[in-house]
């Protein structure tokens, strides 16, 4: 069983807390907000963003339509069931996902940018499996409205955040604007994490890191998000109101030869019957990109990227995309895809 960690000192007592609107203001409060970003990017991998400009109304409207997607009734969620989609969309029911083989306590419904589905033709990648529509819920039209609209609004402001970070190292703001785009690979997770498991463990979601280039997430006021800090140990992530815990995936960690930093985190589940709500959002590139080394005078000092050999890492995006699909959703991987799990 996992255990909350206690924080070892005060300096891990909150993640740096980031300004992105001081880019607007001025050549020095953006000199600073270049320095902050750097710091937090290069030495802890994680930050809380605020100065955004997503309004709290445009939050409510989401967490309106997706609180009342987790009080439909078990038959509507579970018309949605995502054993039911080869592109790995839809609903996924308490314990059905799997994070390092285990069993991750919440339920959820993964959302991607709206598109026909593609079957790859012979001797196309695999990975365009993943492209094609989302699953809906008949009575609830308003969530689509309102997910749909966020990976939009935050599609935005990952653009704008990415710009200034890797301007902030000193590379070019731009370098990355062609593997995005219109093609680009969007998700959006709406999660709730209903409490303890029954048997006694409390793995809401199992240490990881993401795999893209940003993860934008908001939480609610619950907390149980940890994150793995210098010390080895996992610490808190108090919530900020307002503020979106960012983190960087990945692709960041290899386009800088690990100058970056992805981080592992996880979620430790709500004592009891509480319930806690979060919506991360990965901003991923098109499914085709090939992530080039990123140039920035940096580079001397990267220490190389973290290697986990159960965890290889693929030139073209889609491919590991698709190699995190067929490890967390077993079942719809085994349903479509049996032919893929060997190489998984």
């Amino acid at each position: 069983m996992t255990t909350h960690t206690a924080t070892t000192t005060s300096s891990y007592d909150q993640l740096p807390v980031i300004d992105l609107s001081a880019a607007d203001r001025g050549p020095q409060a953006r000199a600073l907000l270049h320095a902050q970003l750097h710091s937090a990017a290069h030495d802890v991998g994680f930050f809380q963003l605020v100065g955004h400009g997503v309004t709290s109304a445009e939050t409510d409207a989401l967490l309106t339509a997706m609180r009342a997607f987790f009080t439909l009734p078990e038959a509507d969620r579970l018309a949605l069931d995502n054993i039911n989609s080869p592109h790995f969309r839809g609903y996924t029911r308490t314990g059905d996902e799997r994070t390092a083989g285990a069993r991750d306590w919440r339920d959820q419904l993964d959302i991607g940018a709206e598109r026909p589905a593609r079957v790859p033709a012979p001797g196309e990648p695999a990975y365009w499996w993943l492209q094609g529509p989302n699953q809906w819920p008949a009575a609830l039209p308003e969530l689509r409205t309102a997910a749909l609209s966020w990976i939009d609004r935050l599609s935005g402001v990952a653009h704008r955040l990415l710009h200034e970070l890797l301007t902030a190292i000193g590379a070019p703001a731009d370098f990355y604007d062609p593997v995005f785009g219109d093609h680009a690979h969007p998700h959006l997770k709406l999660v709730r994490y209903p409490g303890s498991a029954g048997d006694g463990t409390d793995q809401g979601v199992g240490a990881h890191k993401d795999y893209g280039f940003l993860t934008l997430l908001l939480q609610d006021t619950v907390g149980g998000l940890q994150v793995q800090r210098e010390d080895g140990r996992f610490h808190d992530v108090p919530p900020i109101d307002g503020a979106f815990v960012v983190n960087l995936g990945e692709l960041l960690e290899v386009a800088t030869n690990g100058y970056l930093l992805a981080t592992n985190h996880r979620v430790v589940s709500p004592p009891g019957a509480t319930e806690r709500f979060s919506v991360p959002f990965f901003y991923n590139p098109r499914l085709d990109a090939r992530v080039e080394p990123l140039p920035f005078p940096h580079a001397a000092e990267a220490p190389g990227i973290t290697t986990d050999p159960s965890n290889p890492l693929y030139a073209e995006y889609g491919y590991n995309e698709l190699k995190g699909k067929l490890r967390a959703h077993p079942l719809a991987a085994e349903k479509h895809h049996a032919e893929l799990l060997a190489a998984a």
